[in-house]
């Protein structure tokens, strides 16, 4: 993905004091527009979360299609941590449908014990992958609307894979995005797919590529559900959230994965 040239400072105007003010107005959801923010304020959010982030990427580990749909299926209710632990020895005898199917529930239970429900989706796993093999002729399907119907898949499941593995521009909507569209009223919804829609409707094409994982991060690591770490944000002077302790943003730095890793420990 090419990044913006542009080395502008970007101009954040605050909302008037005054009630009737056009500022205070423009602050105002209304029934066209949801978001508190204008498109150049949205751009411009996304900008910053690819410069310090160029490629992200999910803390899933997987190796195909497959093994990504089954981690973010065993993902649910668990730590990422967790479910990467468990799937690697298993990704490394079942790495296909066939195989999984092979391996049979019993054996699939014995690998994913350390994670939450674990006899329930080890059901789901071997389900799934007898209908990927009788429906999809053993393929991991690149629409939504076939992804729901398997064993264990929900919207969120299926708009990962859409993303990550075959590069739709979908929105997955966790508890980290669906926190942060309400908090900074980026996309204010009383349901995680009325979050997806409006995220899908104010940001820019060329961010979507990325844009739920730039999100999901940003809300593990600093705008965290107890309390946002307001002073590490690079768009504290944008945003609109009535929970911010401070207008400056953080440096505009790239981050190296290991520390936010380092951060998870702390």
């Amino acid at each position: 993905m090419a990044l913006p040239k542009s080395k502008k400072s970007f101009p954040v105007k605050k909302p008037s004091a005054s009630a009737s003010g056009d500022g205070a107005k423009a602050r105002t959801p209304s029934r066209g527009r949801r978001s508190l923010y204008t498109p150049a304020e949205v751009r411009e959010i996304f900008r910053r979360f690819s410069v310090q982030r160029p490629e992200p990427k999910g803390e899933l580990d997987y190796v195909n299609a497959f093994t990504l749909l089954i981690a973010v299926v065993l993902s649910a209710q668990a730590t990422d941590a967790s479910v990467n632990k468990a799937t690697k020895p298993l990704f490394a005898v079942a790495d296909t449908p066939q195989k999984m199917l092979a391996l049979g529930e019993a054996k699939v239970g014995d690998y994913i014990r350390t994670i939450g429900l674990w006899r329930n989706k080890a059901k789901n796993v071997i389900a799934l992958s007898k209908a990927l093999i009788d429906d999809h002729a053993g393929k991991v399907p690149e629409d939504r609307d076939e992804l729901v119907k398997l064993p264990g898949v929900g919207r969120k499941t299926a708009n990962v894979v859409l993303n990550v593995a075959f590069g739709q521009h979908t929105m997955a909507v966790d508890t980290h995005i669906f926190r942060i569209g309400n908090r900074i009223g980026l996309a204010p919804g009383k349901t995680p797919e009325q979050v997806e829609q409006g995220l899908l409707k104010v940001i820019p094409a060329e961010y979507m590529r990325h844009a739920h994982h730039w999100l999901i991060l940003h809300g593990r690591y600093v705008c965290k559900a107890r309390k946002p770490d307001c002073p590490a944000c690079v768009i504290a002077d944008i945003c609109q959230s009535k929970e911010k302790t401070t207008d400056v943003p953080a440096p505009l730095v790239p981050i190296a994965p290991l520390q936010e890793m380092l951060a998870e420990v702390q």
